[in-house]
């Protein structure tokens, strides 16, 4: 059984005077241990499915239907409280923007031992201090940190400190959402490398929301690529980002500069999102696609298996 199975799913954002669809017929599995990008420009769903699987959508301005099977529990029938004995323990997310996850008039410390006495009743002085240390340790961070404000700390170190928060009850999933997109290019290596090493010591299981291709080429074993609310293709990196399928994932890697072989001029996706307030009879990519047929404006294509485990949603098939 797959960790995390999303079928069919769903997502609305609610209007006063219309509905858009975030999210649409959205299928994915994550095996224990994978490391999955989900790829795509801003507004094609990526964090709108993110949020949907951690609990975090608004219930009265969202609609959502479908299921998503979590260690075999579906989550979108799932109450806050149930959230709520999940979220740190077995689902944990870092998101882009830590500074605003951490408290700025507490210092580190009280902050790390107060997450843990949460979930950890009767934790005294000494044990905090043992998990906060020994979490600083993975991220690479000096034990000095635990009495600084968030403010005296770096935008890595902060990021790192997220990262270490996350990791404190050795979640089975860990969501990324544009977790390093912040930092500077340096910084953003050094913590994928220790995200790397960590998952592959400890065995978690990462899903890393990014629109930037080199992140998951360097972290990911598996690719998802998100259009518009539609899935368009998934597989494993390797074969993706090298014999892409779709013609939306050789947009992006196209207007993405190569520091290997012969040097190609970059070349823009042109056009932007569709409205998605309105009905979208075929493929969502349809009018921005240069091999675009009169079936691609009419039906909406199915996902087609290539390779086991990689599948793309295009009428025109490989080029």
């Amino acid at each position: 059984m797959a960790l995390l199975e999303i079928k069919n799913l769903d997502v609305r954002y609610i209007m006063k005077e219309r509905q858009v669809l975030a999210c649409d017929d959205v299928s994915l599995s994550v095996e224990e241990g994978d490391s999955i990008g989900i790829v795509g420009e801003s507004g094609s769903g990526k964090s709108t499915m993110a949020m949907c699987v951690l609990g975090l959508l608004p219930k009265d301005t969202t609609r959502t239907s479908g299921e998503i099977l979590f260690q075999g529990e579906d989550l979108v029938k799932l109450t806050e409280q149930g959230f709520a004995k999940l979220r740190w323990k077995s689902l944990s997310a870092v998101f882009q923007k830590s500074m605003n996850s951490l408290s700025p008039v507490h210092k580190v410390c009280k902050q790390m031992f107060d997450i843990y006495r949460v979930h950890t009743p009767g934790a005294d002085e000494n044990a905090c201090k043992a998990m906060a240390g020994a979490l600083l340790d993975k991220v690479n961070l000096p034990q000095s940190v635990l009495n600084l404000y968030p403010h005296q700390l770096s935008g890595g170190m902060i990021q790192r400190i997220s990262i270490a928060l996350c990791l404190m009850f050795d979640p089975a999933l860990i969501i990324l959402d544009e977790a390093t997109t912040a930092l500077d290019v340096v910084t953003e290596s050094q913590i994928l490398r220790e995200l790397t090493k960590l998952r592959e010591a400890s065995g978690i299981t990462c899903m890393m929301i990014t629109h930037n291709m080199a992140v998951v080429a360097g972290s990911c074993d598996k690719v998802a690529v998100m259009y518009a609310g539609r899935l368009v293709e998934t597989g494993m990196t390797a074969r993706v980002l090298t014999e892409p399928r779709h013609p939306y994932t050789q947009g992006l890697l196209a207007s993405f500069p190569t520091f290997e072989g012969k040097k190609q001029a970059l070349k823009g996706i042109p056009g932007s999102l569709p409205d998605l307030s309105g009905e979208i009879p075929g493929c969502v990519f349809a009018y921005r696609c240069p091999h675009a047929a009169e079936r691609c404006f009419n039906e909406k294509p199915v996902m087609t298996e290539h390779e086991p485990g990689w599948k793309s949603a295009c009428w025109l098939g490989p080029r």
